[in-house]
């Protein structure tokens, strides 16, 4: 498949650099026969299944973000840790988890986007020198959760 999805099926868009999740998605969408775009701006290995697409994009700034916000779409899902790239696919109506299954919607996007303006502000001017925190078994297990929850709520809205 070359990118050109029927507008009513599920598919999924995996921000892939630095995804925790490739695994657990690859689960899921192979339970419910969705296909799965793997984007990145370098080659990863993948397994060698017909509905797992990589997707090389250039390693300009933002070119991963650029093609997944391009095809973003009511029942598509994207994965994406990135707040920005949330928010852009978000309006355009798709679905977004955080890796941490945290869904991203409309009514907290904005909140979401002004807080990580701030702690960005803050690490820059030196006042916060740590991470996240680290990705855990629970944010594992509550992503595979959110995942499952996210197809099921679309197929009943009469994606498939």
């Amino acid at each position: 498949m070359s990118g050109a999805e029927p507008t009513r099926s599920i598919v999924v868009y995996i921000d892939a650099d630095a995804c925790p999740v490739k695994d657990e998605t690859y689960r899921v969408a192979g339970r419910y026969g969705l296909h799965v775009y793997v984007v990145a701006n370098s080659f990863l290995a993948l397994p060698r299944e017909p509905w797992i697409e990589r997707v090389v994009v250039s390693d300009g700034f933002d070119a991963a973000d650029d093609w997944i916000a391009e095809r973003a779409r009511p029942g598509a899902i994207v994965v994406t840790a990135d707040v920005p790239l949330a928010s852009r696919c978000v309006k355009a109506g798709a679905d977004v988890l955080a890796p941490t299954g945290k869904p991203f919607s409309e009514s907290g996007i904005g909140m979401a986007l002004a807080t990580r303006n701030l702690m960005q502000d803050l690490r820059e001017a030196g006042a916060i020198t740590g991470g996240p925190k680290p990705f855990s078994a629970r944010d594992r297990s509550a992503f595979l959760g959110a995942l499952d929850r996210t197809v099921m709520r679309l197929k009943r809205g009469g994606f498939g």
